[in-house]
């Protein structure tokens, strides 16, 4: 079945709770919207990976910040920390394992509902 990333994203505006769309495998593709900061967090069992549709995003890291846009992707490894922060609303894809919980090790007012599908 094709899936259309733009209509899919149109489905919902809360911000850090991500939206599976489709899996592969053991693995599922989540749309997020970002705006603002988010919590410090880690993945202790997987990388987790950012891939920006529309806007920018920051995530900062131990020893630096990574700044992308449009078009661009960043895997965050696991058992790294980090932080994701947009300035204006961010529209990105996740791709990671079934299960995985949008703040890691941090559960927290931010954590999302898991497994929920558009």
């Amino acid at each position: 079945m094709k899936i259309n990333l733009k209509e899919k994203l149109s489905l919902f505006s809360e911000h850090w709770s991500p939206k599976v769309i489709a899996e592969m495998n053991d693995y599922q593709f989540k749309l997020v919207k970002l705006q603002g900061d988010f919590v410090w967090h880690s993945h202790a069992d997987t990388d987790e990976v950012f891939i920006v549709i529309e806007g920018a995003m920051k995530i900062e890291l131990s020893d630096g910040t990574v700044e992308l846009s449009e078009g661009e992707m960043f895997v965050v490894p696991k058992g790294v920390a980090h932080k994701p922060y947009a300035e204006e609303e961010c529209k990105v894809m996740l791709v990671e394992p079934r299960g995985v919980v949008n703040t890691g090790d941090s559960k927290g007012k931010l954590t999302a509902s898991n497994d929920v599908w558009i």
